[in-house]
C-alpha cells in the first residue's frame, strides 16, 4: 500500500476492477467465434442466445488464460472453483443473468509490482475470476429506439479486481499500464482498449486521513490510459467538493465524457446482494489439477519482472533500466538483439531508451515498424564506443539509419551501412594525437588569459579552451582526448 498523497487535506483512496478479454477463438460456454468487428448478431449461437434447452460447456482455453495469470502475478489457483449466476435485467442479457464466479474464484490474491517516478510500487489483488460478457446495445443508428448486437455475448472475460491500494491517479493509471504490459505479456489477452479488450472500472473515493473509507464511486469502462486520469482527477475534485459543501456523497456507477471531462452517474450502484448469487446448476465445479498448473508454468515465456532482474544480473543495468526496456516484449528483444553484436549494454540502453523511443513517439510507431535494426544499432554504437564517431555525430548517423531505405540485418551488413553514412558525412572523430596537439597548441597561443586562469586554479577556465579546439576541428575532435591533452600540456 502506498504512502498518501493529500489533495486538500483529503486522502484519494483507488481500487480497480480490469476485464481483459481472453484470446480465445471461441466463447466460453459455446463454440461461436469471438473474432471482432462482425456484422451484428452473426457471432452468437443458440447458447449465447440462451434458447430452451441449451446448456453451457467450459472453454478449456479460457481456464489455462485464467492459470497464466494467476503464476504471473504470484497467485494461489484454486484446485476447485465455482461458476454462479448474476441476476439482472438488461436488454443485452438473454438469460436475465450473467455466468460469473463469485464465492470460490478461480485466481485468489498475488500482486502487480511497477515504478512509479522511479519509486517501487504493489498493489494486492483480491481475486480473479472467469465470467461471460454481456452483449452490447446500440442506440446510433436508431431514432427513438435501440438495437441489440449479441456478437459480444458469452465472449470469455476475467475480470481482475485489485484492493483499495492505490493513493493517486497517477498510481492507478501506473497498475494499469502494468497489468496491461502483463496480460498482453503472457498471451491471455490482445490488450487492444478500443475494441474493449482491456476495459477499467476505476472504485474512487476520499477520506481525511485515518478516517473509515468513504463512499465509493465507480467510473466505468475507462478505455484509455489519458481518459483514466482525467475522469479519476475530475472524480476526486467532484467528490471533495461534494463533503466540503456538506452535501452526501451517494454510491454509484458513473460514466466519464472525454469531451466535456467530467464524469456523471448512470446509476445507483448495487451490492453483491442485489445480484442473488447462486451456484449456477448447468456448471460443475471447475477442477484444476497440480498437473495441469505445472504444464502451463513450463510452457510459459519468461515473464517481465523476471526478464528484469536477469537484465540487471547479467548487464548490470540499473533497475529503472531494466524495467522500462521489459515494458513490452519487443523493446526487450530488441535490447538483447542489439547488445548481442556490440557488447555494449547500457549504450544500448541509453540509445533505446532516449533516442530511439523519442523518434517512435515523435513519428507514432510502435517497435514493430522501427525502421533501424538493432544489427544496424549495435554497428552505431560500436562506432561510439571505439571512438570513432562522437556522440553528437552518432544523433546525425541514427538519423541517416532512420530514414534510410531497406533493412540489412547481418552484422557485417549493418556495419557497412553505418561506416558508409560515417564516412559520406565526413564524422569520423579526429582521433590522431599528432593532428590534434597543432590545433591545442595554437588555440593555446591564442588564449593566453584562459591559460593563466586555469594555471591559477579557476577549472571551469578549461572550457574556454575546448571550445575553440573543437571548433578549430570542425567538431572533429575527441572530447575526452582533447581534455586529457589539454590537461597534460597545463600541468
Amino acid at each position: 500500500m502506498s504512502a498518501a498523497k493529500l489533495i486538500h487535506g483529503y486522502e484519494v483512496v483507488i481500487g480497480f476492477e480490469t476485464h481483459a478479454q481472453l484470446s480465445t477463438k471461441s466463447k466460453i460456454f459455446s463454440r461461436a467465434s469471438t473474432e471482432f468487428g462482425k456484422e451484428p448478431n452473426t457471432q452468437a449461437c443458440a447458447v449465447d442466445l440462451a434458447l430452451p434447452g441449451t446448456l453451457p460447456v467450459m472453454n478449456r482455453a479460457a481456464v489455462e488464460c485464467a492459470i497464466k495469470l494467476g503464476l504471473a502475478l504470484g497467485s494461489h489457483i484454486a484446485p476447485r472453483s465455482v461458476f454462479a449466476r448474476k441476476n439482472y435485467f438488461y436488454p443485452d442479457l438473454p438469460k436475465g443473468y450473467q455466468i460469473s464466479q463469485f464465492e470460490i474464484p478461480v485466481v485468489q490474491g498475488g500482486a502487480v509490482s511497477f515504478f512509479l517516478d522511479g519509486e517501487p510500487k504493489t498493489v494486492r489483488l483480491v481475486r480473479a475470476h472467469l465470467e461471460e460478457d454481456a452483449g452490447k446495445s446500440l442506440h446510433e443508428d436508431f431514432i427513438g429506439q435501440s438495437g441489440i448486437d449479441l456478437n459480444r455475448a458469452g465472449t470469455p472475460l476475467l475480470e481482475i479486481v485489485t484492493e483499495p491500494d492505490m493513493r493517486s491517479s497517477e498510481e492507478a493509471v501506473a497498475y494499469a499500464k502494468e497489468l496491461h504490459k502483463i496480460v498482453t505479456w503472457i498471451g491471455m489477452c490482445d490488450g487492444n482498449m478500443q475494441e474493449g479488450s482491456f476495459r477499467c472500472d476505476a472504485n474512487v473515493s476520499v477520506r481525511k486521513p485515518g478516517a473509515p473509507l468513504g463512499t465509493r464511486r465507480e467510473i466505468k469502462n475507462l478505455n484509455s490510459f489519458k481518459f483514466m486520469q482525467q475522469a479519476i482527477d475530475y472524480e476526486v475534485r467532484w467528490q471533495i467538493e461534494q463533503i466540503e459543501d456538506g452535501r452526501e456523497i451517494h454510491q454509484a456507477t458513473v460514466l466519464f465524457n472525454p469531451e466535456t471531462g467530467e464524469t456523471r452517474a448512470m446509476r445507483t450502484k448495487e451490492d453483491a446482494a442485489d445480484y442473488r448469487y447462486f451456484p449456477d446448476p448447468d456448471l460443475p465445479p471447475l477442477v484444476i489439477a497440480p498437473e495441469w498448473i505445472e504444464r502451463v508454468r513450463s510452457e510459459m515465456t519468461e515473464l517481465p519482472r523476471a526478464m528484469a532482474e536477469r537484465f540487471v544480473r547479467d548487464y548490470g543495468l540499473p533497475e529503472y533500466d531494466a524495467a522500462t526496456l521489459t515494458q513490452s516484449k519487443s523493446m526487450a528483444a530488441y535490447f538483447e538483439e542489439t547488445v548481442k553484436p556490440c557488447g555494449q549494454p547500457k549504450l544500448a540502453s541509453n540509445w533505446i531508451m532516449g533516442e530511439v523511443s523519442r523518434r517512435m513517439n515523435a513519428d507514432d510507431i510502435g517497435m514493430e515498424q522501427l525502421p533501424v535494426s538493432a544489427a544496424r544499432l549495435a554497428a552505431l554504437i560500436s562506432r561510439i564506443h571505439d571512438s570513432t564517431i562522437s556522440n553528437n555525430a552518432a544523433k546525425e548517423v541514427f538519423d541517416a539509419l532512420w530514414n534510410a531505405s531497406g533493412d540489412l540485418v547481418s552484422d557485417a551488413g549493418a556495419r557497412s551501412v553505418v561506416d558508409a553514412i560515417i564516412e559520406a558525412k565526413g564524422l569520423k572523430q579526429m582521433n590522431d594525437s599528432g593532428e590534434l596537439e597543432k590545433i591545442i597548441d595554437e588555440v593555446l597561443a591564442a588564449n593566453p588569459k584562459n591559460v593563466e586562469e586555469y594555471k591559477a586554479g579557476n577549472a571551469k577556465a578549461l572550457n574556454g579552451l575546448v571550445g575553440p579546439i573543437m571548433k578549430a576541428s570542425k567538431g572533429k575532435a575527441n572530447p575526452a582526448q582533447v581534455n586529457d591533452l589539454l590537461k597534460k600540456k597545463l600541468g
